[in-house]
C-alpha cells in the first residue's frame, strides 16, 4: 500500500501530561481487549448496568467504551481547548483502535482549489475498474480529523462496498473560517467528475458522502450543484450529518455528556468554524435544514444514533428533504452513538450497523 502523507495540521507535536502518558501505556491493550472480549464479560464489567434513555438502550461494547474514555481521564470529541493538541490528542486515540485489514491501493492526489491545491487521496481496490466513485468528506466539528482518525474506515468502505473512495483533506478552522471548507469540498466533487475515468472510476456514478461535519459537506454541495447546474452527485451518502447551527433540539439536551460528543464540543466547533467567520450560522451553507429550497436533489442515504445530540436534526432533514420530493433512504441505529462507523473495530452493534450501511451503500450505488 502507497504511504499517505501526513496532515500537518493534524499532527502537531504533543507535549504529553499524565493522562497522556496513561494512554499511551493503556489505550491500544484496552481497545484490543474490548474488541475480543464476549459481551456476557463485558456486561460483568459494567456491573450489569445498562443504560436506556429515550427508549434505546446503548449498546454494551459503547458502553465499556465510554467508561473506559472516562477513567482515562479522556473523554469527548475535542480533548483540549488548545487546537493543535486536541488534533494530535485525537490522532493518537484513533491510533490505538485495532486496524481492520483491507487490500487496497492509497495514493495521494493534489486537487485544484479556491485556496490553493487540496490534498485528497484516492482509495481503490483490485478489479475495480468502472466502479462508482464516493467523494468523502470526513468529520471532526470542521476543526480536526482527516486520515489518521477516518482511513480505515474508508478503506473498508471501498472494499466492502467496490467503490472508489476520494477522501479530502479539506481546510480545517480555526485557521480558515467558514466558508472555506465547503469552498474545498465542491472544488474537489467537481474535480472528481471532470477526472473519475482518469481515476478508473465510472463519471457517470459519482456520490458524494461524509460523517457529522463531512455529511454537512456532503449534502449542501449537493446543492451547490443543483444551484449552479453542474452534473449532480448519484446519492447523498450522510451520516448523522450537521444540519443546522442554530437548532436546540431535544437530543441535545438528552446527549450533552457523557456519549462522545458533547454539547461542549459543539459549542467549541461552532466557535472555531464560524466564529469571527461574518457568515450567519442560518446562512444555508452552513445550515442546509434552513434552505429555502431542498427540491430537485439527488437521493439521499441517511444514517442517525439513538444515542447521539444530532439525532433530531438529522431526522428532521430527512423529514424536509422527503417533504421537497426528494428520494431518502433514513435509518436509525437506536443503540448507538455519534461516530459509531469509526468504532466498528472493537465489534458490537457498531461492527453490524457499519457492515450494514456498507451493504447497503453498495446497493444504492449499484441501482444509481
Amino acid at each position: 500500500m502507497h504511504p499517505v502523507t501526513s496532515d500537518s495540521a493534524g499532527s502537531a507535536s504533543l507535549k504529553p501530561d499524565f493522562a497522556d502518558r496513561v494512554q499511551k501505556v493503556v489505550g491500544a491493550p484496552t481497545m484490543h481487549t474490548i474488541a475480543r472480549i464476549p459481551d456476557r464479560i463485558k456486561r460483568l464489567l459494567l456491573g450489569g448496568r445498562s443504560i436506556t434513555i429515550d427508549g434505546n438502550t446503548l449498546d454494551t461494547t459503547l458502553q465499556l467504551m465510554l467508561a473506559t474514555s472516562r477513567l482515562s481521564g479522556r473523554e469527548g470529541l475535542f480533548l483540549s481547548e488548545d487546537v493543535a493538541t486536541a488534533r494530535s490528542r485525537l490522532n493518537l486515540t484513533a491510533s490505538q483502535f485495532p486496524r481492520v485489514k483491507t487490500d487496497v491501493t492509497v495514493t495521494d492526489v493534489s486537487v485544484p482549489g479556491p485556496g490553493g491545491d487540496i490534498p485528497a487521496i484516492h482509495i481503490r481496490s483490485t478489479g475495480d475498474d468502472g466502479a462508482p466513485l464516493l467523494v468523502y468528506y470526513h468529520g471532526g466539528g470542521f476543526v480536526e480529523g482527516g486520515y489518521e482518525t477516518h482511513g480505515n474506515l474508508c478503506e473498508v468502505i471501498c472494499q466492502d462496498a467496490g467503490v472508489h473512495v476520494l477522501f479530502v483533506r479539506y481546510r480545517l478552522a480555526p485557521e480558515h473560517k467558514a466558508p472555506a471548507a465547503l469552498d474545498d469540498a465542491y472544488a474537489a466533487y467537481l474535480w472528481a467528475r471532470e477526472h473519475a475515468a482518469e481515476l478508473g472510476a465510472d463519471p457517470a456514478r459519482v456520490a458524494v458522502g461524509g460523517d457529522s461535519a463531512g455529511g454537512n459537506l456532503a449534502t449542501v454541495v449537493a446543492r451547490c450543484a443543483r444551484d449552479d447546474g453542474a452534473p449532480p452527485p448519484v446519492l447523498q451518502f450522510l451520516l448523522y450529518p450537521i444540519t443546522n447551527f442554530t437548532g436546540r433540539t431535544r437530543s441535545m439536551g438528552l446527549f450533552a455528556d457523557g456519549f462522545f460528543l458533547r454539547r461542549w464540543d459543539m459549542d467549541f466547533a461552532h466557535d472555531k468554524y464560524i466564529g469571527g467567520s461574518g457568515v450567519d450560522p442560518a446562512d444555508p451553507r452552513l445550515s442546509p435544514l434552513l434552505a429555502d429550497d431542498l427540491s430537485g436533489l439527488p437521493p439521499a442515504f441517511l444514517i442517525t444514533a439513538g444515542f447521539d445530540p444530532l439525532r433530531d436534526e438529522g431526522r428532521q432533514y430527512a423529514e424536509a428533504l422527503r417533504a421537497a420530493g426528494n428520494s431518502v433512504d433514513a435509518r436509525e441505529y437506536g443503540s448507538l452513538i455519534h461516530s459509531f462507523p469509526n468504532f466498528f473495530c472493537l465489534g458490537g452493534g457498531s461492527a453490524a450497523a457499519t457492515h450494514e450501511i456498507i451493504s447497503d451503500l453498495r446497493a444504492h450505488l449499484n441501482r444509481s
